[in-house]
Order: structure tokens, then sequence, then C-alpha cells
């Protein structure tokens, strides 16, 4: 659930609110289709950033964080000490603004 000033994704992380073989089934009417259900979800973190959605992603280690827990927890800890000490200085109520705005601007592709 990403409801902060600041979200950010593990780089092989996904995201989404369905999964591929469930949005095949309703799409497709064939779960077999997953993979290309996948594609159309942008569920990555690439793509999750490229559509706004994440403000940033934070890199692994190794072949992904279950392979060295300590280091992904050093590599989070970095990124989201570095949004704290970006958002401490700014007002409760100007946080809650930008907040506001950045949620009604997801989802809207359209000009």
């Amino acid at each position: 659930m990403g409801v902060g000033n600041r979200v950010f994704m593990l780089a092989n992380a996904v995201y989404s609110v369905i999964s591929p073989e469930s949005c095949a089934a309703i799409i497709y009417r064939d779960a077999k289709r997953a993979p290309e259900a996948a594609t159309a979800l942008k569920l990555t973190a690439p793509d999750m950033q490229h559509l706004g959605l994440i403000d940033g992603i934070v890199q692994e280690p190794g072949e992904g964080a279950h392979t060295d827990h300590d280091a992904a927890a050093r590599l989070l800890a970095d990124t989201l000490r570095g949004a704290l000490e970006e958002l401490a200085p700014v007002a409760p109520a100007d946080l809650v603004a930008e907040r506001y705005e950045k949620f009604r601007r997801m989802g809207n592709f359209f000009e």
C-alpha cells in the first residue's frame, strides 16, 4: 500500500491490484494468457516510475533482496533516510497538500 509523500519500490518487486492470472482470466477469459496480462499491467518498478506512480526504485543486492537481507535493508534505509531528510523541514499542512495533489494526479493520463 503506497500512501506516503514518497513511494519507493524494490527493483525486482511488482506492484499491482490484481495478479496477472486473474487479470487474464477476466480480460481474456484465459488465465494462460497471464504473461500477456502482466505486460499490459505494467507492474514492474521501471513501469511504475515511468507512469509516475512511484518516486524511486531501491536497488537490490546481488540477485535480489532475498539473497542478502542485511545489504537490502541498508539500501532501503539509505533511500528512506534521504526521503525523510528531504521531507522533515516541510510543514505538516504542506505535506498533506502535496500528498493530496500527488494522489489526485495518479491515473490521470489524459490532458
